[in-house]
């Protein structure tokens, strides 16, 4: 394959459509144009690219056929088109004075586009180089019948779904499905260019987050794009910060705080010595955000936090996977998972007491939309999410999420969950639903003081499900919370969960599902789900995904488990328990002999044998 397909294929990659027909219209390769008479006239007018050619000279058409990597059509917007020139080298991509079309991806595109626009609004984009890591992109506008085009100053090196070329041209939110990869190549970029200019850590999250939040703001987003210094740019960021804050009902010293993050950043010789515009430039920066991750976040119809993804991956890369700096994200379907056991629905009220991110926040907040009215929306925006953050960083990621689906910006506390006043104010918003993943290994206060606490703030009857390590559900631990913990409230089930659902992260855990203020009678039996196998494998630089997608059949087996409290041997048990028991499906369920195979009996020797050596039992010859 000769190299320069390899640019042709990442480009439809990045794009996610394929040749031929597509939902928004048709991808047509190579001037392959006939079914469309007017664009083929038009091509036949241009001919092939000649050697040199100025942008302002329609006298001379090159000879042979033009052939334009790919002509785009859609099919709700006739009279707009998409021409796509490649080259396989970013020296090709753009001459001095853009005036040889046939050796360079830019001279190239706008030579086709100068014929196009004669019956088309033609989006003109230049694409050199054969990774994205090395690719350089140019996009250009040149409206039917105008004599001059205009540079999408916002695409620079970014390709777009294509219908996101028209949103960005009419000034519309732009809206893109999930992507692990794009999500995490971004964060690499992002984190290693931060790490070059001395960034630190507590000011990343800020950083990223702020710039969010000023995207929000509507001039701020037309504008930044044209502002002539980095002093400049830094000065609006802070101003429009502070515009779309004061609107949220934000307490101004937290404005101050993330304010000040970039007045520092401000003073930066390193980030301010990179020329608007360029690689690694402030511009860039928002450029990515607002072409790569803000789109996810916009997605309608997505329950996962795009954001939360996006800073975990980020993390990863300042020095192991984030756990020292108290990030541990909740995996996207553990999320679902608990929203699905506590049935969030529109009705529902929903609080995280140690909302991170947001995480559980945005998951809840989607599935509350489903079946509501815009008037039960808009409730559910101001009255139905409700979220507590100590980390500063965190906190101000947690808002820019919740900015950014217009949603309960204004109920993300910032202080500690234990807060008095904080708890009374929770306590007033007849809350129903809980939703933590707490902090662990905390020195003054244990994970289930957490539990304790957010039981506390829920209504009588409410539902609680949390995920904390496995030592919770163990008799020998925590007795004296654990006891609290029964004489207030009821433990309707416990699943073990997979060993290693939060890798790299090496912690094994539980999820429990309380009723609040309801006290637990040990004559009642508990449900208890052996959930080990959740459909996930792991992946070179992509950590555990459901690869062969049987996550949605595997939760929905545990659902109905749970709601029939069914027992099936190796998978799920019932059992009447006490504050001193153990509070996991293994001390209960009945084996499943019929699966057991020689493998496993041979790891269960070899298991045993690694224990005896370790204690010093038996000794190593």
């Amino acid at each position: 394959m000769a190299v320069e397909q390899y640019t042709e294929s990442l480009t439809l990659k990045e794009m996610k459509c394929v040749i031929g027909k597509n939902p928004f219209g048709y991808v047509l390769p190579q001037g392959d144009v006939s079914s469309i008479y007017k664009i083929e006239n038009l091509l036949k007018k241009a001919g092939g690219k000649p050697k040199e050619c100025d942008i302002e000279d329609y006298s001379q058409g090159g000879k042979g056929k033009a052939k334009p990597e790919y002509i785009i059509t859609f099919d709700d917007d006739i009279n707009t088109i998409i021409v796509v020139e490649c080259k396989n080298s970013i020296k090709k991509h753009c001459s001095v004075n853009i005036n040889k079309p046939n050796m360079f991806a830019v001279d190239g595109v706008l030579y086709y586009a100068k014929f196009l626009k004669e019956e088309y609004n033609v989006v003109a984009i230049a694409v050199s180089g054969t990774t994205t890591q090395n690719m350089k992109v140019d996009t250009f506008y040149w409206m039917r019948g105008h004599d001059k085009y205009t540079i999408l100053e916002k695409a620079k090196d970014i390709i777009l779904e294509p219908q996101n070329y028209i949103e960005l041209i009419k000034g519309n939110k732009l809206k893109k499905a999930y992507s692990l990869d794009e999500i995490r190549n971004t964060a690499i970029d992002m984190h290693n260019s931060l790490r070059e200019i001395k960034v630190t850590e507590s000011h990343k999250p800020v950083f990223i987050a702020g710039i969010l939040i000023a995207l929000n703001d509507e001039d701020f987003s037309k504008s930044y794009s044209m502002l002539t210094s980095y002093k400049l740019v830094m000065q609006n960021i802070q101003n429009a910060i502070e515009n779309v804050l004061m609107d949220s009902d934000i307490k101004s010293n937290r404005i101050n705080y993330i304010k000040q993050v970039f007045s520092t950043l401000q003073d930066n010789t390193k980030f301010a010595g990179i020329p608007l515009g360029h690689s690694k430039s402030i511009t860039w920066y928002i450029e990515q955000l607002e072409m790569k991750i803000k789109p996810m976040m916009d997605y309608a119809d997505s329950t996962i936090d795009a954001l939360g993804v996006f800073y975990h991956e980020f993390i990863k890369y300042s020095g192991g996977d984030g756990s020292g700096l108290g990030i541990v994200l909740t995996p996207q379907h553990l999320t679902e998972f608990m929203c699905d056991l506590a049935d969030v629905n529109k009705n529902s009220r929903v609080v995280d007491i140690c909302c991170g991110s947001g995480s559980f926040l945005v998951t809840a907040m989607n599935k509350m939309f489903r079946n509501a009215n815009p008037d039960e929306v808009e409730n559910i925006r101001k009255n139905g999410l409700y979220g507590v953050e100590f980390d500063d960083g965190l906190y101000t990621l947690a808002i820019a999420n919740m900015i950014i689906r217009k949603d309960g910006k204004s109920n993300i506390y910032k202080g500690d969950c234990f807060n008095k006043r904080i708890t009374e104010e929770l306590k007033s918003k007849n809350i129903n639903i809980g939703l933590i993943n707490p902090p662990y290994s905390q020195k003054d206060v244990v994970e289930l003081e957490f539990v304790e606490h957010l039981l506390d703030i829920l209504t009588i009857g409410g539902t609680g499900v949390v995920v904390v390590p496995m030592s919770c559900a163990i008799g020998t631990k925590f007795k004296d919370v654990r006891e609290r913990l029964m004489k207030k409230n009821t433990l309707r089930a416990v699943f073990s969960m997979p060993d290693d659902i939060f890798y790299p992260v090496g912690t094994n855990v539980c999820v429990m599902v309380w009723t609040a203020h309801t006290p637990h009678d040990s004559t009642q039996e508990t449900f208890f789900g052996y959930c080990k196998e959740d459909g996930f494998v792991k992946r070179k630089k992509m950590g555990r995904i459901d690869a062969l997608g049987n996550w949605e059949s595997i939760e929905n087996k545990w659902l109905k488990l749970y709601r029939n409290k069914d027992v099936i041997d190796g998978l799920s048990a019932r059992h009447c328990i006490g504050y001193k028991d153990e509070w996991l499906c293994e001390a209960y369920m009945q084996t499943d002999y019929t699966k057991l195979t020689q493998d496993d009996f041979q790891q269960t020797v070899n298991d045993y044998l690694a224990y005896l050596v370790k204690s010093g039992e038996v000794y190593e010859d």
